[in-house]
C-alpha cells in the first residue's frame, strides 16, 4: 500500500478502503467518540461525583455524631433532669428582692461575730448580667487574719448565694496587731423573680 494514495480515499467509498486504513478510522473514529464522550459527559460527572463523595463522607461523621447522641439520649435526659433539680435549688439559695435587706444584715452580724470592725459597708446598686442582677457590696473591715477568716467562712455557710471578689490586705499595724481588708461580696438576684 502506498501513502500517496490515502490522499486520494474518498469517504462516500468508505467501504472500498484497504483493511489496514479501514481499521485505522474505525480506531480514529472510536477516539474521537470517546474523548467527545469524556469532554461532554463524564468530565461533568466525574465532579459531580468528587462532591458527591465529599458529602457523603460529611453525612457519615454527622450521622455519627447524632448516633453517638442517640445512643446516649436516656443518659442525657438524665443528666438535664439532675441539672434542672439543681438549677432550681441554686435558684432558691438567690435572695428575692425583698430578701436583699436581711441579706445585707447576715453579712454585718457574721463581721461582728466574728470580731471584725467595718470601716466601710456600702452596698451598690444592681447591675444587669443576662438573666440574672449582680449586688455588689463594698467593704473595709479591720480584724486579725483569723477574724478575716472566720469571717470568709461564715459568709460562705449563710444560706444564700454570696461570692467574694477582690479581696487586698493592708499591712498589720504594730499598735493593734490588726490588718485592714477591702472586699468586694456580691450576691445575685434571678429576673423572673420580682418578690
Amino acid at each position: 500500500m502506498d501513502l500517496s494514495s490515502i490522499t486520494e480515499l474518498d469517504f462516500n467509498e468508505s467501504g472500498e478502503w484497504p483493511t489496514p486504513i479501514k481499521i485505522v478510522a474505525a480506531v480514529l473514529i472510536c477516539l474521537l467518540v470517546w474523548a467527545g464522550g469524556y469532554y461532554f459527559i463524564l468530565k461533568d460527572k466525574q465532579a459531580e461525583l468528587t462532591k458527591l463523595e465529599q458529602k457523603e463522607v460529611e453525612l457519615k461523621q454527622i450521622f455519627e455524631i447524632k448516633q453517638a447522641k442517640a445512643v446516649n439520649l436516656e443518659a442525657y435526659k438524665e443528666q438535664l433532669a439532675e441539672m434542672r433539680v439543681m438549677f432550681s435549688s441554686m435558684l432558691e439559695q438567690l435572695p428575692k428582692k425583698s430578701e436583699v435587706p436581711d441579706l445585707l444584715v447576715d453579712i454585718t452580724r457574721t463581721g461582728l461575730i466574728n470580731g471584725l470592725e467595718f470601716e466601710l459597708f456600702k452596698p451598690e446598686g444592681e447591675r444587669p448580667v443576662d438573666f440574672y442582677a449582680e449586688l455588689p457590696i463594698q467593704m473595709t473591715v479591720t480584724g486579725t487574719y483569723h477574724q478575716f477568716g472566720e469571717f470568709v467562712s461564715g459568709v460562705a455557710a449563710l444560706p444564700r448565694i454570696v461570692t467574694l471578689h477582690d479581696i487586698s490586705m493592708g499591712p498589720m499595724s504594730q499598735a493593734t496587731g490588726k490588718m485592714t481588708m477591702n472586699i468586694t461580696a456580691k450576691t445575685y438576684r434571678y429576673f423572673d423573680d420580682d418578690k
